[in-house]
């Protein structure tokens, strides 16, 4: 949606960023459901799709999903949107694909992903990079986290 005050309010003030998972229940939240629920990236998906790529959850749809031409960086409501389901998407191969690696979520809602060596990355936090300036790539965050 085209709103010029509401555009110019939000390249005031930054984007919306991040996402948050709440557990309803007192105990803690069933780590299945957990990255089942993380995994959706349903707008991530879509636009991978329109473009050809197929997401499967591996390092090579992240190359795929680096050699999309970003045409959703002139919808800043697509933008944040976005950003959310990147980081989610890369987190979820992390933690599909590296041994020991795991959803944490934070006292404040945020998910990260926890390394087996306990390091903790802002997943999230690195998609939106990647929505906005296309840097640093997916795959190279990947190799990166995978190695460590």
């Amino acid at each position: 949606m085209n709103i010029p005050f509401a555009d110019n309010w939000r390249k005031k003030r930054g984007l919306a960023r991040g996402v948050a998972v709440v557990s309803a229940g007192d105990g803690p939240p069933d780590a299945e459901a957990v990255a089942e629920l993380l995994s959706e990236c349903e707008l991530l998906r879509s636009q991978a799709a329109a473009g050809g790529v197929r997401l499967d959850d591996s390092a090579a749809s992240l190359e795929a999903l680096d050699q999309l031409l970003p045409r959703w960086r002139d919808d800043i409501d697509t933008l944040s949107w976005l950003g959310n389901d990147a980081g989610l998407y890369l987190g979820t191969v992390v933690v599909r694909t590296v041994p020991g690696a795991g959803w944490r979520i934070w006292p404040n809602g945020q998910p990260v992903v926890r390394l087996a060596s306990g390091r903790e990355i802002d997943v999230v936090g690195a998609g939106h990079e990647w929505a906005e300036a296309g840097v640093p790539e997916l795959s190279q965050l990947y190799a990166e986290i995978s190695e460590a």
